[in-house]
């Protein structure tokens, strides 16, 4: 019995944060309110507050979801054995695809319009998505000067370059609504010039 019970519950909470991503994403955070998504699920406020204490921890709820949804990248092998190219390669096509999907980019342009009156939205973007792929990567890029196929440096800082390498492209320009979303021989193509002009600057 406790175990349908407890299915019970986590499935009302997908639906709540599914139905929270959805208000966020067309409607922008300042313009959700809890008793809209209390509403689009036929409930009352006191029953979403049960799961949720406020739209703050529902938002980072939603982010938490995109990210175990979308995080590619958080899932994808490195093993410090593996050829620094390849893996470099592999790691740029599944953060590019990553970014570039719709459901992510809706989520950083709704994040950006409103960092002025929420500047929390960002540093939960940040904490909860971002730095979870440059920890995984910084990690590998230690093993790596270690081992002595990359030159010693910061890894933190340099998995932020190469992140920054893989997001200056047809990420932003997805972005800013100056072109379609990437096909794969475009994220093909940025992953290698990425991954090429890392290397010019770090490889041993």
């Amino acid at each position: 019995m406790a175990g349908k019970v407890q299915t019970s519950s986590e499935a009302r909470r997908r639906l709540i944060v599914s139905a929270a991503r959805a208000a966020f994403l067309r409607h922008g955070y300042g313009n959700t309110s809890m008793s809209a998504i209390a509403a689009k699920l036929g409930g009352s406020k006191t029953t979403l507050w049960s799961y949720f204490r406020n739209k703050r921890e529902l938002f980072d709820a939603v982010v938490d979801d995109l990210v175990e949804r979308y995080g590619d990248a958080l899932r994808l092998p490195l093993r410090a054995e593996a050829d620094p190219r390849e893996t470099l390669n592999a790691f740029a096509v599944s953060l590019i695809t990553t970014v570039t999907r719709p459901q992510i980019v809706a989520l950083h342009r709704m994040v950006t319009g409103e960092a002025g009156r929420f500047p929390e939205l960002g540093r939960a973007l940040v904490e909860r998505g971002m730095r979870r792929g440059q920890a995984r990567l910084a990690e590998w890029i230690a093993q790596q000067m270690e081992r002595g196929t990359l030159r010693r440096a910061d890894p933190l800082l340099a998995a932020n370059q190469f992140g920054g390498l893989c997001q200056c492209g047809v990420f932003q320009q997805y972005l800013l609504g100056a072109s379609d979303r990437p096909t794969p021989a475009e994220i093909a193509a940025e992953a290698e010039a990425a991954t090429d002009m890392f290397l010019r600057g770090y490889a041993a």
